[in-house]
């Protein structure tokens, strides 16, 4: 339950080794947390998230096993969750980038990216918002991604996953109106983390702190969609209405 000023006490990440989900719990009043459940695989990267929210002075960070593609383990380890105690905000953040070229020469790969990215998302999605729905408060952020405003010949792949992802949560968030829950859904352009380590910069590449401090100031707004950096907004509202033809012709 948030507390008498209004803050979050306690977080579920959903991709425990997150760069920009652990960047938020970071960004959050840290001296008001007093439970954080990072929820990923074993492995010494969650390992190491743990002790690094610990020393920077969080409370009651623990961990859970999960895994995205095993949606029948869902069920179990979102009610274990929130048994334990009611959950302020939960933070959507898994998904894999994988390789178009991989993906269009052999399908199974590229299955293996919508399961991960959208098919686990609508399982555990729906599972908290019933929760949250049924202890009447709390905020679903779900981490989408611009390149489902309108996916490109280059990774439409991973762009369909993500827009699939982005109407979902917008739904959602439709279905959970009224209930004292909410659903605020984040398009970030590119980021600086391991997933894009290598890979050029687009233009308005930014830090998973830039996004973390977006995703808590719309929080406090209650906002619905947040875009980061915020001018990406603008970008992509002309890059939907651009004719097939001429879309096809940009750098992709």
């Amino acid at each position: 339950m948030n507390d008498a000023l209004g803050d979050p006490q306690s977080v579920l990440v959903l991709g425990g080794t997150s760069e920009i989900a652990l960047a938020t719990v970071r960004a959050l009043p840290r001296n008001r947390l007093k439970r954080v459940v990072l929820a990923g695989r074993p492995s010494p990267a969650r390992d190491a998230a743990i002790a690094a929210l610990t020393s920077a002075g969080i409370q009651g960070v623990s961990a859970i096993d999960f895994e995205a593609k095993n949606t029948t383990e869902h069920a179990v380890l979102i009610n274990q969750v929130f048994d334990a105690g009611d959950i302020d905000i939960v933070l959507l953040a898994f998904g894999v980038l994988g390789s178009q070229d991989e993906g269009e020469a052999n399908p199974d790969l590229a299955v293996e990216v919508a399961t991960t990215n959208y098919t686990g998302a609508v399982s555990v999605g729906l599972r908290v918002a019933a929760r949250l729905k049924g202890q009447g408060h709390g905020s679903l952020v779900v981490f989408s991604s611009v390149a489902g405003d309108r996916a490109r010949r280059s990774n439409f792949i991973y762009g369909s996953t993500k827009a699939g992802l982005d109407a979902f949560a917008q739904g959602l968030g439709d279905a959970l109106h009224g209930s004292g829950a909410n659903v605020l859904v984040v398009r970030p352009g590119m980021v600086r983390t391991k997933m894009t380590t290598g890979m050029p910069e687009a233009p308005m590449t930014t830090d998973p702190e830039v996004v973390a401090n977006i995703v808590v100031a719309g929080l406090r707004k209650g906002k619905n969609t947040v875009y980061a950096p915020g001018p990406l907004r603008f970008v992509m509202t002309a890059l939907k209405t651009l004719p097939r033809p001429v879309f096809r012709r940009l750098p992709q």
